[in-house]
């Protein structure tokens, strides 16, 4: 009988875990996401796959961590090279209040709708950055 989410009290198993031991494990035959319920006999708990036969019994303490790494992001703007030959114009900037940005726009969904405006504070304490569109 698989462990429901609405049915988990306080004498529950998973209440005594807490949130950075959670447990993620997937199937070796499928690849899917394994589950966890309660065996058949006894108090003991097993993964199994939602999918395919595959059970695995929980007899001890499993412990793997893998800490992720946050993935790169290129600057889609092009970085500070792209803000270096751009104009002026009016505009206040919501950090600050300077009276004065760099903008461009830049095409950034379908061709029947408008550019977005990317604006940078011309102010050189601040040089926050903000889009509008």
């Amino acid at each position: 009988m698989p462990i429901e989410h609405g049915k988990l009290g306080s004498e529950s198993w998973l209440s005594k875990w807490s949130f950075n031991e959670i447990v993620m494990d997937f199937c070796p035959s499928c690849g899917n996401l394994l589950l966890v319920e309660h065996a058949a006999v006894g108090r003991s708990l097993r993964f199994f796959c939602p999918t395919c036969p595959y059970v695995f019994p929980i007899e001890r303490k499993i412990s793997n961590k893998l800490q992720l790494k946050q993935k790169e992001v290129d600057d889609v703007l092009g970085g500070e090279e792209a803000w270096k030959n751009v104009d002026r114009t009016e505009a206040v900037c919501p950090k600050c209040t300077f009276r004065q940005a760099y903008f461009m726009q830049i095409q950034i969904r379908s061709a029947d709708e408008p550019m977005s405006t990317f604006y940078k504070c011309c102010n050189h304490n601040c040089q926050f950055q903000w889009r509008e569109g």
